[in-house]
C-alpha cells in the first residue's frame, strides 16, 4: 500500500509518539476494505506504540478506520481510504492521538477544552480537494483536545449513496450532530466562532486593548503579506487584519508563473508566506473582517478601522489589500442551488459529479481549464461563453476541442439555474444571435467568469472605479491621506500573484515615506 520511501518517512514521524495509539479497522471482503486493512497493518508495523484492536463493525461505515488515544480516549475516524491530500490528515491524527504537541496557541487550546456539550462532526471530502484537509485537520485537533468532540472524514466518492441521500454537492461539507454546519474551506478560528457564542466578544475585547500601529494591513493575501514584511523590516509597528490568511490564493491549485518557482500550489505558497511573515514582529489578527475605514481627524493622526465584531483598530497608516472573489452569474436559482449543484471550484467539487453532465460558465483560461479538468471525470461538459469567441489561450482551446466530451456554445447568456427544489437539474440560456431560449439538462454548473473586488465596505470613503476597484497612484496611495491599497482589489490592470506582491511592497514603501513626512499624533508623542 505504502511505498518504501513513504514508509520510511512515516516511521520517522511515528517516533514522535509519546503515548500509545490504537487503530480499529471496520472492513468487509471488498477491494477497498482490503486496501484499508493493508494500510492499517502497515502503519502498525512501523511503531511499537501503535496497536490494532478489534471492535464491533455494526453501525460503522465500511470501510473505515478509527484512531484512538489510549491516554485521553479521543477518537478520530476516516471513512474510506485517507490517501491523496488526506494522508497528511491521517498522519497528524496519529501524532496528535499519541501526545505530539498541537501547533495551536494556548488561548485556542484552552477555548477548545472548555467547550461544553457534545459535538459529532461528519466531514464529506473528495481526495482531490486541496481545501478539505484543512477542515478535517482543524476538527481532528478539536477532537484531540476535547473528548466530547468527534470527527469522521468521509470520502464522498466511496460513499455515494450517503452523499446522494444528503445531497452533498460541494466539498468540504461539514455536518454537526446530523445537521449541515457549513460548506467550503473553514479555518479553526471560524469553526470555533460558530460554536462558541462568546468568541466574537472575547476577540473584540482583546483587539480593543491593542496599542495603535504605524502600519496596518487589511487583508492577508500576497499583497498584504509582502507589504507587512517590507514594513516590519523598517522597524515600525505592523499589524495584519485578515479574514483568512492567504485569501483567494487558498483556492488556487496550480501555479506555474511565479518567477523562480517552476511549480507550486496556492496552499503551499500560503504556508510559505505565513512562515515568512512570522519571521518578523508582525501582529496577525486572523478571522477578522473589516467593516469600515474612518479617515484621521488631523494630518498624521490615527486612521480607524472598524471590524464586524465591533472592535476598532487604529493606525497611522493603513493598506487595503482585501483582494477579490469569484464573480457570480446573478441569475435566478444561483443562490438557491449554491452547494447543491452550483459550484465555483472544479478541482474540489468535480469528483462529486463523476459520470454526470455538467456545464462550465465562461470561456476564458479559467473556464476552459476547468472544462478540460472536468472532462476526465464527468460524462459530458458544456461550456457556455457569453462572447462570440473564446478568450482562453489558443493551446487550451485546442486541447478542449480535441476532447470528445466537451461542447462549446458561444453567444450564450445564462438566464436561470433550474432545479427540483433540492439540487440542480439544468440551466436555461438565451442565444444572443437569435434570441431563442434553450434548456440544458445537467447535474452541475461550474461558474468561472472572473472576479469581483472585495471593496463594498469602502463605498463612500475611498475613491473607487465604477467596477468597485480602489483607485491608486504611483505610490499605491488612495484619495485618503495615509491610506494605501494593493493587489486585486485595486485598479491595476493585471491580476497576478507576483504583481500583487510587488504592489504590496510598493505600498509599504509609500506608507513609510508618508510616515516620515507627517507629524506624530499627540498622544504618541506624550507616550514617548
Amino acid at each position: 500500500m505504502l511505498d518504501a520511501k513513504l514508509k520510511q518517512q512515516l516511521k520517522a514521524y511515528l517516533e514522535n509518539l509519546k503515548t500509545p495509539v490504537e487503530l480499529v479497522k471496520f472492513v468487509d471482503d471488498s477491494a477497498k476494505s482490503a486496501e484499508l486493512s493493508t494500510l492499517v497493518d502497515e502503519i502498525a508495523s512501523l511503531s511499537d506504540k501503535v496497536t490494532i484492536v478489534a471492535a464491533d463493525s455494526s453501525n460503522e461505515r465500511i470501510p473505515s478506520m478509527l484512531v484512538r488515544s489510549t491516554a485521553t480516549g479521543s477518537e478520530m475516524r476516516f471513512a474510506g481510504l485517507p490517501m491523496g491530500h488526506e494522508f497528511t490528515s491521517l498522519v497528524l491524527a496519529l501524532l496528535h492521538s499519541g501526545g505530539h504537541p498541537l501547533k495551536l496557541d494556548a488561548d485556542t487550546i484552552e477555548q477548545i477544552k472548555q467547550l461544553e456539550g457534545e459535538y459529532r462532526f461528519e466531514t464529506y471530502v473528495s481526495l482531490s480537494c486541496h481545501n478539505c484537509p484543512d477542515v478535517v485537520q482543524a476538527l481532528n485537533m478539536m477532537a484531540a483536545l476535547n473528548t466530547n468532540i468527534t470527527n469522521v472524514m468521509i470520502d464522498g466518492a466511496l460513499f455515494q449513496q450517503e452523499v446522494d441521500e444528503r445531497q452533498v454537492m460541494a466539498v468540504p461539507s461539514v455536518y454537526l450532530n446530523g445537521e449541515l454546519f457549513g460548506n467550503g474551506r473553514m479555518e479553526l478560528a471560524e469553526i470555533l466562532q460558530k460554536i462558541d457564542k462568546n468568541a466574537d466578544k472575547r476577540a473584540a475585547d482583546k483587539i480593543n486593548q491593542k496599542a495603535p500601529y504605524d502600519f496596518l494591513v487589511v487583508g492577508g493575501g500576497p499583497a498584504g503579506s509582502a507589504a507587512a514584511i517590507y514594513a516590519a523590516r523598517k522597524g515600525i509597528r505592523t499589524g495584519i487584519i485578515a479574514e483568512k490568511f492567504g485569501g483567494q490564493l487558498l483556492d488556487t491549485v496550480g501555479i506555474e508563473n511565479f518567477i523562480s518557482v517552476t511549480s507550486t500550489t496556492g496552499p503551499k505558497l500560503v504556508q510559505n508566506l505565513e512562515a515568512h511573515v512570522t519571521e518578523y514582529d508582525i501582529d496577525v489578527m486572523a478571522n477578522n473582517r473589516a467593516a469600515k475605514v474612518i479617515e484621521a481627524r488631523e494630518e498624521g493622526g490615527y486612521i480607524s478601522v472598524e471590524l464586524e465584531n465591533g472592535a476598532v483598530v487604529q493606525s497611522r497608516s493603513v493598506m487595503l489589500s482585501t483582494g477579490a472573489r469569484w464573480r457570480k452569474m446573478n441569475v435566478p436559482g444561483e443562490v438557491e442551488y449554491a452547494g447543491k449543484g452550483v459550484a465555483y471550484c472544479p478541482h474540489c467539487d468535480g469528483p462529486l459529479f463523476k459520470g454526470k453532465s455538467v456545464a462550465v460558465i465562461g470561456g476564458g483560461n479559467s473556464g476552459i481549464e476547468a472544462a478540460i479538468d472536468l472532462a476526465g471525470i464527468v460524462k459530458h461538459v458544456t461550456v457556455l461563453e457569453f462572447d462570440s469567441k473564446l478568450r482562453a489561450d489558443e493551446v487550451l482551446q485546442r486541447k478542449a476541442k480535441s476532447m470528445g466530451n466537451i461542447d462549446i456554445i458561444l453567444n450564450a447568456q445564462t438566464t436561470e439555474v433550474l432545479g427540483d427544489g433540492s439540487q440542480v437539474t439544468g440551466l436555461q440560456y438565451t442565444d444572443r444571435t437569435t434570441g431563442d431560449s434553450h434548456k440544458v439538462e445537467l447535474s452541475g454548473i461550474f461558474v468561472q467568469i472572473g472576479l469581483v473586488p472585495n471593496s463594498e465596505f469602502l463605498k463612500g470613503t475611498v475613491e473607487l472605479t465604477p467596477r468597485g476597484e480602489i483607485i491608486i497612484g504611483a505610490h499605491n496611495e488612495t484619495n485618503i491621506p495615509g491610506v494605501f491599497a494593493a493587489g486585486d482589489v485595486t485598479n491595476i490592470p493585471y491580476k497576478q500573484i507576483i504583481i500583487a506582491m510587488g504592489q504590496g511592497a510598493n505600498a509599504a514603501l509609500g506608507a513609510f515615506d508618508y510616515l516620515i513626512r507627517t507629524p506624530v499624533p499627540a498622544k504618541e508623542e506624550a507616550a514617548a
